[in-house]
């Protein structure tokens, strides 16, 4: 029979610890966070419903985003065991430079209308951390005020091959003398995807003031209020718009961009050239062949062509037909820094987040996205551990077998 006796008061005590009270409500919604999709939790709650889903949505039936996620989540891994892994390297090099972690900061259009610290948080925090930061032609703060918030980080300027010639000679003369460091040509939008959230919400720059607006304003006065009583949007790119994205990027983007046009870009930029938007073996072949330094195996995040082939499941197959030295990046679909090390393990030399740290940027600003980064960092190395690999060098496609 069991003797019972009543505890004293020395055995409760360290059992009866209170969690130390967070007063800061921004770090309490940060600490409560443990992964990038309570990330996304948050920022649905904190962001206008039109703002949150040109962020989270993706084109016409969004399957190209739902199998890229779905692939990255229905992979296996296959960790070694007796290794030493007292010691995690996260440690790499993009485009001959060291970088601190696999992964940087992928270009998004509009990231002060998500949150209003926008590029300059995401920079100064890609600063801190030591990886690269892309600033995206549509991005909502001018190419020198990115670099004067952040003037340690390295820094990427993304292009659109716009039908005004001299408009991106301009961006690209802007960008190299402001010190940035490689040019990103997106070449996958010849009009613009069918992005039927946003039209269904009106999303237009600047907010359209409906019926429906107003009444989600009043569900998020923070965010307007923050919006409203900040610096006006400015675009790094063009000086005003008034209409929806749809018809912003029709207007703007050339859509007879043709092999060719890379000697013009050649003839206005010698800094390194990142060609985004390679979809096929064939294409990855031929933009190499034209004297390109990187690729970024990318379907737009999905927010283009719907049904579009998912960048990691042909990252194996690039890299077979690459060989080993070529610098192949990879997006799309990525919700983890387990994600970042299986893309590794099957070849990517680095990949590039987006979603991800603009939720952090959604839930609380530069602080949001710093907790981004420390989520993933951490699960980088967490995973890196217990695949048995010491360093991001040793990974291999034996890591990871694709359903």
């Amino acid at each position: 029979m069991t003797q019972r006796q009543l505890p004293k008061w020395s055995e409760l005590k360290p059992l009866l610890r209170p969690k130390p009270l967070q007063l800061d409500p921004t770090r309490r919604r940060l600490d409560s966070a443990l992964t990038i999709a309570d990330l996304r939790a948050v920022a649905k709650r904190r962001t206008p419903r039109s703002v949150f889903d040109y962020t989270d949505g993706a084109a016409e039936g969004e399957i190209s985003l739902r199998r890229a996620r779905g692939t990255f989540a229905n992979l296996e891994f296959r960790p070694a065991i007796l290794h030493d892994v007292s010691a995690i390297d996260t440690t790499t090099s993009f485009l001959g430079q060291p970088s601190a972690l696999p992964f940087s900061f992928a270009p998004t259009g509009f990231t002060r209308m998500m949150q209003h610290e926008g590029e300059r948080a995401v920079a100064r925090v890609a600063q801190r951390t030591g990886i690269p930061y892309t600033l995206s032609t549509m991005g909502t703060t001018s190419i020198e005020d990115v670099a004067a918030a952040a003037p340690q980080a390295r820094k990427w300027f993304q292009l659109y091959v716009w039908r005004d010639r001299s408009a991106g000679e301009d961006l690209m003369r802007r960008a190299r003398q402001a010190g940035y460091e490689a040019l990103v040509l997106t070449v996958d939008v010849p009009v613009a995807g069918a992005r039927l959230r946003d039209a269904r919400n009106g999303f237009s720059i600047p907010p359209a003031l409906t019926v429906r607006t107003v009444a989600d304003a009043a569900m998020h006065p923070a965010w307007w209020l923050n919006l409203l009583t900040t610096e006006p949007l400015t675009f790094a790119s063009l000086s005003s718009w008034d209409g929806t994205i749809a018809e912003l990027l029709d207007a703007l983007f050339d859509p007879t961009m043709t092999l060719a046009d890379l000697e013009w870009v050649r003839s206005q930029w010698d800094g390194p050239l990142v060609i985004k938007g390679i979809q096929t073996v064939d294409d990855a072949r031929t933009v190499f062949d034209a004297g390109v330094d990187a690729i970024v195996l990318s379907n737009h995040g999905g927010r283009q062509l719907d049904r579009a082939p998912v960048p990691l499941r042909l990252l194996p197959e690039v890299r077979e037909a690459l060989g080993p030295d070529k610098e192949v990046m990879l997006d799309t679909g990525v919700m983890s820094g387990a994600d970042v090390v299986a893309a590794v393990a099957l070849g990517a030399s680095s990949v590039m987040v987006g979603r991800a740290y603009l939720y952090g940027l959604m839930a609380g600003g530069e602080a949001g996205v710093q907790r981004a980064v420390d989520i993933l960092t951490a699960e980088v190395r967490r995973t890196m551990a217990l695949l048995g690999v010491p360093t991001v060098a040793d990974l291999r496609p034996h890591h990871v077998r694709l359903p």
